[in-house]
Order: C-alpha cells, then structure tokens, then sequence
C-alpha cells in the first residue's frame, strides 16, 4: 500500500513472531520502537514513511549509546549490558552501518559540493550528508569528523 512503511509492518510481523516465540527481551525492545513510532505518528497525525521511521530508530539507538556510556563509567555493566543487548535489536532493523572510510569519502564529496566557508559551512555539509546517513551512521561521530574536516 502506498505511503505504508515496509519497516513498521516488519517490526509488526516480528512483535508476532517474538510473542509465539516467547522471546520476552526482543518482544520488549520491538514494543518499545513500535511505541515510539505511534507517538510520532499521533503528535504529528501522520503516517511515517521508511525515512522517518529510520530517524525515530535512529534516535533511539542514539539514547542507548548515551545510556552505554553513562552507565559503564558508573561501572553498572549490569545496567549496561541490558541497554547493549536492546541496542542489538534495534540495530538490526537499520540499514547497514557505513565503515569510517565511507563515512569519509562522503564527507569529502560534500565538502568539495559546499560553496559555504566557516561555520555556515557545517550546516551545509550536514544538511547534505543527513539524508545519505541517516541510520547508518553515528551522527554525533559524522559531525565531529565534519568539524574536524573543514577546521584543517
């Protein structure tokens, strides 16, 4: 159907499949994406695509890299290895992540595109990369290699 995220019936099909399956952690973690994805959609009335799905997995993969390291330099591993293990499954549903030398290559291509200078130029180059990266790469890290780049 038209406008129907691929995505959201996948992780729909597979809540099903963890229920019979019994596998209460991915069911927890799958619950959890579905959730966040019906708030967007609810605060925003509409239907989100592949893309936007993407941004809400995106950013929840992003909570628990923070948690990660929040929680390991506290020296709860126990706490850490729970946020690890659903970090896991939520990874699985994003695209393949792009290896550093990738990363770079795209950000020389957008550096090389962008007429901006400075820090107009930050905005740029990201607002370019965003769309290409999205899911498949730690943003933070692309914005501190992107800084790092023109700053050279």
């Amino acid at each position: 159907t038209f406008g129907m995220s691929d995505l959201k019936n996948q992780l729909t099909a597979d809540m099903k499949s963890a229920m019979k399956g019994g596998e209460k952690e991915r069911l927890s973690v799958i619950r959890l994406m579905l959730a966040a994805i019906k708030q967007r959609e609810v605060d925003e009335r509409i239907e989100l695509t592949d893309a936007d799905v993407l941004i809400v997995l995106d950013r929840m993969v992003k909570q628990r890299r923070e948690s990660i390291s929040q929680f390991e330099s506290a020296g709860r591993d126990d706490l850490s290895n729970i946020e690890k293990a659903e970090l896991e499954v939520i990874q699985a549903y994003l695209p393949q992540q792009l290896s550093l030398e990738e990363i770079e290559a795209m950000i020389a291509k957008a550096v090389g595109e962008c007429s901006a200078t400075g820090p107009a130029a930050m905005g740029q180059i990201m607002a370019v990369l965003k769309p290409q990266l999205q899911g498949r790469a730690d943003m933070s890290q692309v914005s501190g290699l992107v800084k790092a780049r023109i700053a050279a």
